[in-house]
């Protein structure tokens, strides 16, 4: 099953960053979405936020076969 929810360590490494600066996208995004604090993030709304293409995204952290191709 594909993973749907973007942790600290996986912002880190998708944006080039350290984890505590992944821990603080998180934080803006919740803050941006009116989520409380230590609500998952979802990959749809990283993307939304973070301007990066959520295929692109999606097969970053599942793997390529998470695209749909077989």
């Amino acid at each position: 099953m594909p993973q749907v929810c973007i942790y600290p360590k996986d912002a880190a490494q998708l944006t080039g960053t350290q984890y505590t600066a992944g821990k603080r996208l998180l934080q803006r995004i919740r803050l941006a979405y009116g989520k409380p604090t230590g609500s998952y993030v979802s990959v749809g709304e990283f993307c939304a936020y973070t301007h990066l293409p959520e295929p692109e995204v999606t097969a970053a952290i599942n793997g390529p076969a998470a695209t749909g191709r077989r």
